[in-house]
């Protein structure tokens, strides 16, 4: 929230300096790097945009042929890289460092119910169930003989065969997890008994309450003009 709502350089560069802190101190340093480089192609964008095209910029750097890039639009840049990676760091912190199985267990605790925590539940896991059936299928697929390698027809050609299976085997899985479901009371009215119950001190509670509503509060005073942040 604060990376991408407030602009500027200290709001993102706290989060940033927060996150990789958080990182270092829970060792997820090194499978952070694919994350980071999935940011790549957006970074890119956001730079070479912004520095060629901002508009209304009159303080050119240089002149490129058509193209001449500004610091105005070369600023603006980099504050949005800056909140990009200091997002993209920060969620990939949370994603690495808490389970979803916990994450579950306590929205459902905290009152968010069983049908909200079955839809969190299933977007969290649909990428990375999607594509370990799309293994599944290449693997088959290979064995029968079928050509998913090689040159862009070849490629073009093996992805009917491939994209068939990936997705009804995708609904065939819903309607057993849906079957599954209801066989274990899903949609029972009674409430449901949490049998684990994760640790949570008062500290924390304290320090989780004071950044949400701190953060929420910065946003509103950004917002209203009341609070500058630079």
């Amino acid at each position: 929230m604060l990376a991408l709502g407030l602009r500027g350089w200290v709001a993102p560069g706290v989060v940033l300096a927060i996150s990789l802190m958080a990182a270092l101190a829970a060792r997820v340093t090194r499978r952070l790097a694919p994350i980071m480089l999935a940011t790549l192609p957006l970074i890119a964008s956001i730079l070479l945009v912004n520095t060629f095209l901002y508009p209304n910029a009159r303080d050119t750097i240089a002149v490129l042929g058509p193209f001449q890039p500004t610091w105005t639009g070369a600023t603006v840049a980099l504050q949005a890289t800056l909140r990009v990676v200091a997002f993209g760091l920060s969620a990939g912190v949370f994603a690495l460092t808490t389970p979803t199985d916990d994450l579950l267990v306590e929205l459902e605790r905290r009152g968010l119910g069983r049908r909200g925590t079955f839809v969190v539940g299933s977007a969290l896991g649909a990428v990375p169930r999607t594509l370990a059936r799309a293994r599944e299928v290449i693997d088959a697929q290979r064995a029968r003989g079928l050509e998913t390698e090689g040159g862009l027809r070849s490629r073009a050609g093996g992805f009917v065969p491939l994209a068939g299976p990936v997705i009804f085997g995708a609904l065939a899985e819903v309607e057993e997890r849906t079957m599954a479901l209801e066989s274990r009371g899903f949609s029972a009215p009674a409430k449901r008994t949490l049998l684990r119950r994760l640790p949570d001190a008062g500290w924390q509670r304290v320090v989780r309450w004071t950044i949400a509503l701190g953060s929420v509060g910065l946003l509103a005073a950004s917002a209203l003009g009341l609070v500058r942040v630079a």
